[in-house]
């Protein structure tokens, strides 16, 4: 990996893989980009594009300017404001995933990671240690997307042996960036009412169990597998990962160890309907076996971490 793309690069997981991509293979050799024009300190840290995935003439523009041999493709429109608008997650998702797969064709592309989501399974998949293979059969629009988007992935490796790789993310907690429209966003913004008010109201029951990961986990899930060898990949667009499974009630009793003063109140929303279709717990063998995935993060180690972090950031 030389020269690589980011797309989406200012949503929750972007703004940092970019950062640590850059650590990794230079400040240059990673063009972030996403549809609006970042901050000036964004700008200062290294290239950046403005990028329309539902546009093929904008990616192969950026491509072919700054010679791109790996794309990382996370420009999506997530669940809770997919279902609020499904024509733009359709349209972004979808047709933004295809475009990027057939710029990759035409122009040989080495690598392409992207992002699933265990919002690609449904009411009818299991919902405990829930299998790498099984039902797909999501009833959000941004569960449809992904899908299609692992879908499109495999055959695109199969067909025209693009080297197409993904991993279905759990929930991804943060403190560098704010909640950004998931349904499992939840599990973020609770660290932040927790913090500044001593309160938060939950907009999913309390006993609502769903799995999650801590970012940094998230981004060595993304790093690991891109520099996986691809031949003891077996699966490629669709490894299930997981980190820690636990209910929103559990969190708030975690938070409360440290902050005992948190009250939480639950106000289950159209969310939780959503929340009640995914898994609440993920069978990621697949994915410890094949490129050696293993979290460095549990709810404790995350809670402290988070609370720590964010009481600098929010001063």
């Amino acid at each position: 990996m030389k020269n690589i793309l980011v797309t989406g690069a200012l949503g929750q997981i972007g703004s940092e893989l970019v950062v640590e991509l850059r650590k990794k293979y230079g400040r240059n050799s990673v063009v972030a980009s996403d549809l609006k024009t970042p901050d000036p300190e964004v700008m200062k840290e290294g290239p950046y594009e403005i990028v329309d995935v539902t546009s093929r003439t904008s990616i192969e523009n950026v491509v072919d300017k700054h010679k791109i041999d790996t794309i990382f493709h996370l420009a999506a429109i997530l669940s809770a404001k997919g279902e609020q608008n499904p024509q733009l997650a359709f349209n972004v998702n979808i047709i933004g995933m295809y475009n990027v797969l057939e710029v990759g064709r035409d122009r040989k592309i080495q690598k392409i990671i992207v992002p699933s989501s265990i919002a690609a399974f449904g009411p009818d998949t299991p919902k405990d240690n829930t299998p790498n293979e099984t039902i797909l059969r999501p009833s959000t629009m941004y569960g449809v997307s992904k899908v299609a988007g692992e879908l499109l992935g495999n055959y695109y490796f199969t067909k025209y042996g693009l080297d197409v790789r993904g991993v279905r993310f759990p929930g991804i907690i943060s403190w560098k960036t704010p909640p950004g429209g998931g349904t499992t966003d939840y599990a973020v913004a609770i660290f932040y009412d927790a913090i500044k008010y001593g309160k938060y109201e939950c907009f999913v029951r309390e006993d609502t169990v769903l799995p999650m990961m801590y970012m940094p986990d998230a981004i060595k899930v993304l790093m690991d597998l891109a520099e996986a060898d691809i031949k003891n990949l077996k699966h490629h667009c669709d490894y299930n990962v997981a980190a820690m499974s636990f209910s929103a009630k559990e969190l708030a009793a975690e938070i409360q160890k440290i902050i005992p003063e948190l009250k939480v109140t639950y106000k289950p929303d159209f969310r939780q309907k959503i929340a009640d279709s995914w898994p609440r717990s993920l069978d990621d063998s697949a994915a410890r076996n094949e490129w050696g995935w293993k979290p460095e993060y549990d709810i404790k180690k995350m809670t402290e971490e988070m609370i720590r972090e964010l009481k600098k950031k929010l001063k």
